[in-house]
């Protein structure tokens, strides 16, 4: 069943049986999920969502979303906890952000959003942070209550689900992002759920092709390290010499980077690749989340009684994009672990200028404690344990 799972999720490609020690943030791009012979899998939400718009980034998907609904000039309730870029795109497109407090638990407080409702609201901005849900029901009463449209972040959350109702599907737009959960080059997606919203949707353009492939190989090193070890990532380090040579010669080959946090007006107009389109179509949704769900608990197992997470439990449908470890000084846990083969995300450190990190301390210590480790669908319970394993060694 293991190696059958395993297949699945890697494009028919078995993992050889020595395991390497090299665990990549991020999943990898098989190879066997390139071959023409790959068969397509049914859409899951959002995929095939009849109003939904690919976009390079998930920010160009925020920015058309204040232009569909007209906040331009209106204030738009916002997490305190976000990653930055958000924001940026909010105020680029016009709308005016005004922060509500996020708990240690990374709940949305209700009672505070309801205080800074003011006659010049004009939507409410939800994020699902790590693939798990905020109280949709209650927002969306409160929304009514106030006439208030709800923009649904879940550039975290794709794939995952409330009980059975899919994350992105009850606000009334809502904002995706590919290529943290699935190994695609780029891609990110608004959809357009209100029936109300009747304005024509925007036509974006052509994804860049360099950048395309160039995101492309790198995850498809990455993978080589994942697989072979010590010679996929000789492989993978010699490669990326080669392209920083190139790109220092040049001075003209350098992607548009998906890794980035600022807000690029520039790029506003870029769509999704039609090679990230053609690798989500064979991916098996279900397997996905099944996997991440046990390398969660698996982790959740070995680490709580040392480090327990803001998400001690995984609800019924909770995809995890990642395992939130706490720890004192992040810097020190994260070289450690580098030095172990282990690749983690120092999650969300600083927030947007416009927010005060004053006014919000909770908000300030998860910016300062939460690491972002791997739980991605790659992973096999060997992997989780190795990981384990290495993060008690570190924080010990």
């Amino acid at each position: 069943m293991a190696v059958s799972r395993a297949i699945a999720l890697r494009g028919g490609t078995a993992a050889g049986a020595a395991r390497r020690r090299y665990i990549p943030a991020l999943p990898t791009l098989w190879p066997g999920m390139l071959s023409p012979l790959a068969a397509d899998r049914p859409p899951p939400f959002p995929f095939g969502a009849p109003r939904m718009v690919r976009f390079y980034f998930a920010r160009n998907a925020v920015f058309h979303a204040v232009r569909l609904l007209g906040l331009a000039g209106r204030e738009v309730l916002v997490p305190a906890y976000h990653h930055g870029v958000e924001v940026s795109a909010l105020a680029a497109a016009g709308a005016v952000p005004v922060f509500v407090r996020v708990d240690g638990r990374m709940r949305l407080d209700l009672e505070d959003l309801e205080a800074r409702r003011g006659s010049r609201t004009g939507a409410i901005y939800v994020i699902h942070y790590a693939g798990f849900p905020q109280p949709m029901d209650e927002i969306r009463a409160l929304a009514r209550r106030a006439g208030l449209p709800v923009i649904e972040d879940c550039a975290l959350s794709l794939l995952s689900a409330e009980g059975t109702r899919p994350l992105g599907s009850t606000g009334d737009l809502s904002i995706f992002c590919f290529y943290k959960a699935l190994p695609v080059p780029n891609g990110g997606a608004l959809v357009v759920n209100a029936p109300g919203i009747a304005a024509e949707l925007p036509a974006p353009g052509g994804a860049p092709l360099a950048s395309t492939l160039s995101h492309a190989a790198s995850a498809l090193l990455a993978n080589a390290a994942f697989r072979l070890g010590d010679t996929g990532v000789a492989l993978r380090a010699a490669a990326r010499g080669v392209v920083r040579t190139a790109r220092g010669a040049s001075g003209r080959l350098r992607p548009v980077s998906t890794g980035t946090s600022t807000f690029d007006p520039g790029a506003v107009g870029l769509g999704m690749s039609g090679l990230s389109a053609a690798i989500a179509r064979r991916l098996d949704a279900r397997a996905i989340v099944d996997a991440r769900r046990r390398n969660y608990f698996l982790l959740l197992g070995r680490l709580r009684d040392l480090a327990p997470p803001p998400f001690t439990e995984v609800p019924a449908g909770v995809a995890p994009l990642f395992y939130p470890l706490p720890c004192d000084d992040k810097a020190a846990v994260r070289s450690r672990l580098a030095a172990r083969g282990i690749e983690t995300v120092d999650f969300w450190r600083t927030g947007h200028p416009l927010c005060p990190p004053e006014a919000f301390p909770e908000v300030a210590t998860l910016r300062r404690r939460v690491l972002e480790l791997p739980v991605h669908q790659d992973l096999e319970p060997e992997d989780m344990a190795y990981l384990a394993a290495c993060v008690r060694e570190a924080l010990e």
